[in-house]
């Protein structure tokens, strides 16, 4: 892994040759490397940088950020530095929420984004009322089991899930307790993309993202669930170098 300089930011397969970045922003619970396979598949097509939040694999030690605009703040001042070339975000899930908060921040900087992919979340206009951050450790562990979005056997392992489920909490109560706050839509190019049998996001829930741009949007979806990004990490690379411009893996 070369290093960066910060603990917010991991860069796999650094691309020096690349015109552009891609910041890819984990789910609730996830981590920086859960993008590892999609930043090899799109080496040669964009710089890829994956973001580290606190209280997870090296930044254990380090208290969680509960809340999404604390989250977006500092990760704004975290990715100023790298804007030197045109910015993709990436996000999934809460990830995807959270990089619409940072683009939204970005935007009043003066940034533009290249594009914004947002991945597995509903549109941050729309509100469905959940408390999974409130329920016990047993019922945490239930909704990652319905989401298939955590290894069977990491779920049975009483020691990793010490480690793991206060990330999750803390994740779950930021997403939770977001509440979108009205202003300006982006200016840059939205993708949408969702599964098709997603228990947290319907096609029109998924749909409404064109509501938060007033560049061009597209709506992909894909079979699967939650997790459906698991399965199509080919499809969704191909996506994204085309929006490069690249030539696309396995082509």
């Amino acid at each position: 892994m070369a290093s960066t300089g910060s603990a917010w930011v991991r860069r796999f397969h650094p691309a020096p040759q690349a015109d552009a970045r891609l910041v890819c922003f984990p789910h609730a619970g996830g981590s920086a490397t859960y993008y590892f396979p999609l930043s090899a598949a799109l080496r040669e097509a964009a710089d890829v940088l994956a973001v580290q939040y606190p209280g997870r694999q090296d930044r254990l030690q380090e208290p969680c950020i509960t809340d999404i605009s604390t989250l977006a703040d500092r990760l704004a001042d975290e990715l100023m530095p790298w804007a030197d070339r045109p910015l993709t975000f990436f996000g999934h899930s809460m990830g995807a929420t959270v990089a619409f908060e940072v683009a939204r921040r970005l935007e009043e900087s003066g940034v533009i984004l290249r594009g914004l992919f947002a991945s597995g979340r509903r549109a941050p206009s729309r509100h469905r009322e959940e408390q999974v951050h409130l329920r016990d450790d047993q019922g945490l562990v239930e909704e990652l089991r319905r989401l298939s979005g955590t290894d069977a056997e990491l779920l049975a392992d009483e020691a990793v899930l010490r480690m793991v489920l206060p990330a999750m909490r803390g994740d779950y109560r930021a997403i939770e307790t977001y509440r979108y706050r009205p202003g300006p839509p982006l200016n840059c190019p939205v993708v949408t993309l969702t599964g098709d049998s997603d228990p947290l996001v319907d096609i029109a829930e998924a749909r409404a993202w064109a509501q938060h741009t007033v560049a061009p949007f597209r709506l992909r979806v894909f079979t699967g669930g939650h997790f459906f990004l698991g399965e199509h990490t080919e499809s969704v690379a191909r996506e994204l170098a085309d929006h490069f411009g690249a030539a696309a893996p396995g082509r």
